[in-house]
């Protein structure tokens, strides 16, 4: 998602997001309890949907699998033509922890915005896919931002971004719609773990490598979005978030995932 909105914003209130630490889980004792949903082999469990295209198609391939990784890919696109798209894991979840390790290679594809250089995405408490306009470009969801490093500068990955949602810090209503994390600058094409342990409509935080580096609470829909509005309105008014769909994105960089895994806290 797009990240020029950090820049609206005084720093005192971006560090409101802010949190230190490190994972408070012990995985000592629970690796047993780790799942993999995603086989190395194929995409069983996980189906596509690009803007534009119907729930199931991915005309151009872009999600595959190959050599063990779950690919990103844009070798059969022309031009990027704002044509994000997600892949969608088969059952929605509530408390659990998700797990995976990313990647950035090569180069962005042509016609993709410069905000989505080097850039991806885990969706959490997702929309059902099905739901999805034709032309939508994100679900309604909350995203823990993928962002990799371009060589010099600082650039944070771990990070919030609200497609149709506000969540709350502390017991403020935090409506601006991407937030920057407290992590460290990865470049290159280097692996690097993203963990979220989700709790239900408590609790949500970003892990990075080990380490804590966002945590906020409450996740709402907003109402002033059209894609949300519609989901209130087939809840029947409720707008709090205690669940759904987990998917990953394709926003115009080559991106591999790798080990994905998840703990479900509800058993």
């Amino acid at each position: 998602m797009k990240i020029s909105q950090f820049l609206l914003f005084p720093a005192a209130l971006i560090t409101l997001t802010l949190v230190t630490g490190f994972v408070v889980s012990d995985d000592s004792d629970s690796d047993k309890k780790w799942v993999p949903l995603f086989n190395g082999e194929d995409l069983s469990g996980w189906t596509p949907k690009i803007r534009y295209e119907k729930y199931g198609e991915d005309s151009r391939n872009t999600f595959r699998v190959k050599d063990g990784l779950l690919r990103v890919g844009y070798e059969n696109y022309d031009e990027f033509n704002e044509t994000f798209g997600h892949l969608f894991y088969e059952t929605p979840y509530s408390d659990y922890r998700i797990r995976l390790e990313y990647r950035f290679i090569g180069e962005q594809l042509k016609g993709g915005p410069s905000w989505a250089y080097r850039n991806s995405g885990i969706m959490v408490h997702g929309q059902d896919p099905e739901t999805m306009a034709l032309d939508q470009d994100f679900p309604v969801s909350i995203e823990v931002q993928l962002l990799g490093g371009d060589g010099t500068g600082e650039r944070t990955t771990g990070n919030l971004c609200t497609p149709g949602t506000h969540v709350f810090i502390g017991e403020e209503l935090f409506k601006p719609h991407c937030t920057k994390s407290n992590s460290k600058t990865y470049h290159g094409e280097q692996w690097v773990t993203a963990e979220v342990e989700v709790r239900g409509h408590e609790v949500i935080r970003h892990i990075i490598n080990g380490e804590t580096v966002l945590e906020y609470q409450k996740p709402i829909l907003d109402g002033a979005h059209a894609g949300a509005s519609k989901l209130i309105e087939k809840a029947e008014g409720k707008i709090e978030l205690s669940g759904g769909t987990i998917s990953l994105q394709s926003e115009s960089h080559p991106v591999e995932f790798r080990k994905v895994e998840i703990f479900d806290l509800s058993k």
